[in-house]
């Protein structure tokens, strides 16, 4: 299963006020493992940033103004999210806006099945922040790097917070393996970011280091 974690950044919250995109960031799951592949782009919005937008992202007018604009981009964008999932945190914001920008263009709307990490959130947490920064910090990920909002950094964010809010396993874990259902519990409990981590060769020989270096202070002591 191929999924895209989607994030845009605008000038401005409502489109009819006539706010526009001015970055799209979007990152590739597959089988909930990001792949290399991710679409990112700066778009000149051909208006002027609002106040309140800048404060949250920090693009400047001057910034976006020799940025391609969204026709520019539109198909490059369109054939990424092609016959994908689209996870979004706060699907109703991103996709008014994108499918103003085609609407705009006389495009069709975005169609493909949506996952709204807002939703689930606060189905899974009545009455407690729904927020990315919150759920980052619920889940222990470090969200240090977002000092503002920033597409690719917030999806980024947003996949790792995705995997633990609909608490899929990577494809290596398989909890059927005990029929301890505590130690089992206990296990799915600390998986707060579940990344696979594949070490190089310099890597797994300076580790033999290690524990050759560690066990002979261990024994002579």
């Amino acid at each position: 299963m191929k999924e895209i974690v989607l994030d845009t950044e605008t000038t401005g919250l409502n489109v009819r006020d006539g706010h526009r995109i001015v970055e799209i960031g979007c990152l590739e799951l597959e089988n909930l493992i990001p792949t290399k592949k991710k679409f990112h782009c700066y778009l000149n919005p051909e208006r002027k940033v609002s106040e309140k937008a800048l404060e949250v992202h920090g693009y400047t007018d001057e910034f976006l103004s020799n940025k391609k604009k969204f026709i520019e981009v539109v198909d490059e964008f369109l054939s990424f999210i092609k016959d994908k999932r689209l996870i979004i945190h706060n699907a109703e914001f991103d996709l008014s806006h994108l499918n103003n920008e085609l609407k705009i263009l006389g495009r069709d709307q975005i169609n493909n099945e949506i996952i709204d990490t807002l939703v689930l959130a606060r189905e899974k947490f009545p009455g407690a922040s729904s927020s990315l920064d919150a759920l980052c910090k619920r889940y222990r990920i470090d969200n240090s790097k977002r000092t503002q909002h920033t597409a690719l950094i917030d999806c980024d964010l947003l996949a790792k917070v995705y995997i633990n809010l609909t608490d899929q396993k990577e494809p290596t874990l398989d909890f059927n393996l005990t029929e301890d259902k505590t130690e089992i519990a206990k296990f799915k409990s600390n998986l707060y970011c579940k990344k696979v981590v594949q070490l190089n060769d310099k890597e797994i020989q300076l580790h033999k280091e290690y524990l050759k270096t560690s066990l002979k202070k261990n024994f002579f002591n």
